[in-house]
């Protein structure tokens, strides 16, 4: 580590299998994930995009959270609302907040961005929900590679049957009411117990299917906890690496690819001036590394093509804009 160019360092000693161009790969997960989707669009690899959009021009499509992900999912913070998706899509769990109000429209609290201004109408929004999570099951049971991005531990869940939200309620629809709701930070424990379970169900619909662990390198934005969001951020972090550690080393059909320690290590410059978003040097780097493990050796992919200017669409920035 003291001698190479930290640009050449590669802290990756095997992967456990590789990518090839007929293999269907489908990402989820938080913020970061947006990156590896796009670059795996780009590659060449048989990206799975179950909704796609096409009816949208490819701008309003996106704005719309159409391609975004391999579903209309938007961004799954945490490993809890990401089994919860899944028990949602295959009919084992029916959460009661069904919509939540955003003036005279209503949101998805599950995913309360993907319609910028809200439907309509409940009515609106149930039948989009029921063909996102149609998409949603065909990206468990279709994919040979899931990529999923583990982002945070902290969250906010309905009191009465503990449905996770990737925002509080009342920041990007709903209201608040601390009789119906609570804040949640999942230790450990509960982190690897979720994930274990996440991976097995997956694997017993698609038996063939491969998991890649990634985990979000950006800082938390904000902490509900009595603490600095530096601490918070370590934490949580140190959290998700012990769940990815502790379930890829159990589990044979999952890995840990290591995006979170390129381009956290020590003596690294790929943070932007905000020390939160990861420059585009920073994931360069990334990419380079997964190529380089993850593709087959026959698969020559075009030269990387990223730019600051690309845009990564976080539900937490909210947080920000209304501060």
């Amino acid at each position: 580590m003291a001698d190479p160019c930290f640009a050449d360092i590669d802290p990756v000693v095997a992967s456990r299998f590789q990518i090839d161009t007929h293999d269907t790969v489908a990402t989820l997960g938080s913020c970061f994930a947006q990156h590896l989707a796009r670059h795996l669009k780009r590659s060449g690899l048989n990206y799975f995009v179950a909704e796609t959009g096409d009816h949208l021009a490819p701008a309003e499509a996106e704005r719309r959270g159409y391609g975004v992900f391999s579903a209309r999912y938007a961004n799954v913070y945490t490993v809890r609302q990401a089994l919860q998706l899944f028990d949602r899509a295959f009919g084992k769990f029916k959460p009661k907040d069904r919509a939540w109000a955003l003036g005279d429209r209503f949101v998805d609290p599950f995913r309360p961005q993907v319609e910028p201004g809200g439907f309509e109408s409940i009515a609106a929004l149930e039948a989009d929900r029921q063909r996102h999570l149609s998409a949603v099951r065909r990206v468990f049971k279709e994919s040979h590679v899931v990529v999923f991005t583990l982002g945070l531990t902290e969250a906010w869940e309905a009191i009465k049957d503990h449905a996770v939200f990737p925002s509080a309620p009342g920041v990007a629809g709903g209201v608040f009411d601390p009789k119906l709701y609570r804040f949640v930070n999942f230790d450990a424990r509960s982190v690897s117990s979720d994930l274990t379970k996440l991976c097995q169900r997956i694997r017993k619909i698609n038996p063939r299917v491969r998991i890649l662990l990634t985990i979000s390198p950006v800082p938390l934005i904000a902490t509900y906890e009595d603490r600095h969001v530096l601490v918070s951020t370590v934490a949580s972090k140190s959290i998700l690496r012990v769940a990815a550690e502790e379930v890829s080393r159990s589990l044979d059909h999952v890995t840990y690819f290591p995006s979170y320690e390129i381009i956290t290590a020590p003596g690294n410059n790929y943070f932007e001036d905000d020390l939160r978003q990861v420059s585009d040097l920073g994931v360069r780097h990334v990419m380079r590394m997964f190529e380089r493990h993850y593709f087959m050796p026959s698969h020559k992919p075009p030269p990387l093509k990223i730019t600051p200017a690309e845009a990564v669409v976080c539900d937490e920035e909210i947080l920000d804009r209304s501060a």
